[in-house]
């Protein structure tokens, strides 16, 4: 074993205070470096400890949920856990107090007992440490993710965490370490994975119906600028916008790349081998800062900053000699875009900016051949919550369907559809994008989180057996 993994399963037997604190674990922002890659290289070489993926938890006939994080995404998923049954929000955490107070009230509103509450710079961890919580659910600023899902699943519990997992590869690879160790599941909450039409072509793709599938595109593409990263009132701190120029590369992967990821059962029989990447100049930050900082002193912090460019390309080819193209900006005037698209041997999918098509030839299926579509290959979890989702909401529906998924195979004692090895495989392409664009657009290889596993490992289970037994309430 080499004397850097030794120092790094060190540092993981010390606990949350290690990484909170380690230079290079959570306060190691940017670009991967040589001496992670290594670590990272080491690390594939050596035995799983056990395989998370296809594991099936024991049973929890009530979920008890601790929610962590209570501002735009906590707020909101604290309103739609609220309305699942076999499940308890028995704690609720943020450094400011008032959004706790706004929590307890969406609790009341929906006819549920008051929960715990914590607060502070490290309320969370009393959170985690409480006899009264199953499951850690985590909608903070990215800094944080990595270190509370790693504590909740020391202080045995389950973690599920908004998107990237981690900001770092030593972070995925103790996300990894942690989850088989302690044998508790940690679900990145990568929400599009979750899309009416992204799990139609999923369960198309798995069906044969694109025949091979050879190229996958996914991207992330919001003009978030001016009406969030420079909103005082979006992000506590202004922690966004900061993240965009404590990073090059692609910042925000995971939208696009986790329902390809799935279509072509990376992990799970293919494994994303290397990949190239490469931004633009930023024409667009720096500038408006400025714009910002002539009306208001507040921005004069953020002037002349090192943005990372504004539109990332990053191209990734899988270990079967398929191709993923990803793509991020959030920072220009543009529609929104997610760009899903598969490209097979017999068909193609895509949807973004334009509304969903298929073809499988020269033209694209025209509606009546698209509704016949929907209605044959449309997945189980769609047909039997998808029309609650739409009532529920969040980004559509599929916010719900996540969670209720998530809630579904926690009671059931099922295997969850993400779980550790894809939130490092696909959070890792944001530090892995800054290494290539600092070695002119150079090739990085991408780690196998799985250590050979991909190879044998099921793709995800697309029936509702051995669950589906979990109801909403009104």
């Amino acid at each position: 074993m080499s004397t850097n993994r030794r120092k790094f399963i060190r540092n993981i037997s010390l606990g949350a205070g290690a990484v909170a604190t380690a230079p290079s674990l959570a306060n190691a922002f940017g670009a991967a470096t040589d001496e992670q890659i290594a670590r990272s290289k080491d690390f594939e070489k050596s035995k799983q400890r056990f395989n998370m993926c296809g594991y099936a938890a024991p049973k929890l006939d009530v979920v008890r949920v601790g929610v962590i994080g209570l501002g735009m995404r906590g707020g909101d998923a604290v309103g739609r856990l609220s309305y699942i049954d076999g499940l308890e929000i028995t704690a609720l955490c943020d450094k400011y107090p008032d959004r706790v107070t706004a929590a307890q009230k969406t609790l009341e509103k929906r006819g549920r007992p008051k929960a715990k509450e914590y607060s502070g710079e490290e309320g969370w961890k009393a959170l985690c440490e409480s006899k009264d919580v199953d499951l850690i659910y985590t909608p903070t600023p990215w800094s944080l993710h990595a270190p509370i899902a790693i504590y909740a699943m020391k202080n045995g519990k389950h973690a599920a965490t908004e998107v990237n997992a981690g900001l770092t590869i030593d972070e995925c690879w103790q996300l990894v370490e942690t989850s088989e160790a302690t044998k508790k599941h940690m679900m990145m909450l990568e929400n599009c994975c979750y899309d009416f039409f992204e799990l139609l072509t999923l369960n198309m793709a798995r069906n044969g119906l694109f025949g091979e599938l050879i190229h996958a595109e996914g991207a992330y593409l919001h003009d978030l600028s001016k009406g969030w990263l420079f909103n005082k009132k979006a992000y506590a701190d202004m922690w966004r916008l900061k993240e965009n120029y404590k990073h090059n590369g692609n910042l925000y992967p995971t939208h696009g790349l986790g329902p390809i990821s799935q279509c072509l059962n990376i992990n799970r029989g293919d494994k994303m081998d290397y990949m190239t990447s490469m931004s633009t100049n930023d024409f667009t930050l720096n500038n408006l800062a400025k714009e910002m900082a002539a009306k208001d002193d507040f921005f004069a912090e953020f002037v002349d900053k090192p943005y990372r460019g504004n539109l990332n390309t990053t191209v990734i080819r899988t270990n079967k000699g398929k191709t993923m193209m990803l793509q991020h900006d959030v920072s220009t005037l543009r529609p929104y875009s997610r760009i899903h698209l598969l490209s097979g041997t017999k068909g193609i999918a895509q949807k973004y900016p334009d509304p969903e098509r298929i073809a499988f030839g020269h033209a694209w299926v025209k509606k009546e051949e698209l509704d016949a579509l929907y209605e044959k290959y449309t997945p189980p979890i769609v047909k039997h919550i998808g029309s609650i989702a739409k009532e529920v909401g969040g980004h559509g529906g599929m916010d719900f369907i996540m969670d209720w998924r998530l809630i579904d195979c926690l009671r059931n004692g099922l295997p969850l559809d993400q779980d550790v090895y894809d939130a490092a495989a696909w959070s890792c392409i944001l530090p892995l994008s800054g290494a290539s664009i600092a070695k002119k657009s150079s090739s990085v290889e991408i780690p196998d989180f799985t250590r050979g596993a991909w190879r044998t490992n099921k793709p995800i289970d697309l029936t509702l057996d051995g669950g589906g037994n979990t109801g909403v309430r009104k």
